[in-house]
């Protein structure tokens, strides 16, 4: 897990905007196949969301999806609702689909010189 900057995970809500759920937690809770089932899913495509179906109350979806933060070395980006927002970036440089984006650093162009410095 990477501390992403804010930029940088608002950048990611926006490519899962049109992403399906990859997986779905029903009254079973987390299992140790819902946790390989998202790890392969993060492997492939780095960035997935899961659906939460049988969960109404707000703090047990958010200590589930710590449970998977933790157990698939993932950040979670961002919960709406009942779907949560996965990411993990590819370990291989060459195998990554998802460029995060960088800040630029301001240049300023020197001052000109004042009119007596002249």
């Amino acid at each position: 897990m990477s501390a992403l900057k804010g930029f940088q995970k608002k950048h990611l809500k926006g490519l899962a905007h049109n992403l399906k759920p990859m997986v779905q937690i029903g009254k079973e809770g987390l299992t140790e196949g819902i946790i390989r089932a998202v790890g392969e899913g993060l492997l492939q495509h780095e960035l997935i969301k899961i659906k939460f179906v049988d969960f109404k109350d707000k703090e047990q979806k958010a200590e589930l999806s710590r449970e998977i933060e933790v157990k698939t070395e993932s950040d979670r980006i961002g919960m709406v609702g009942h779907t949560v927002i996965f990411y993990k970036q590819q370990a291989d440089p060459l195998k990554r689909k998802i460029v995060l984006p960088q800040r630029k650093l301001l240049k300023f162009p020197p001052e000109p010189p004042a009119k007596g410095d002249r």
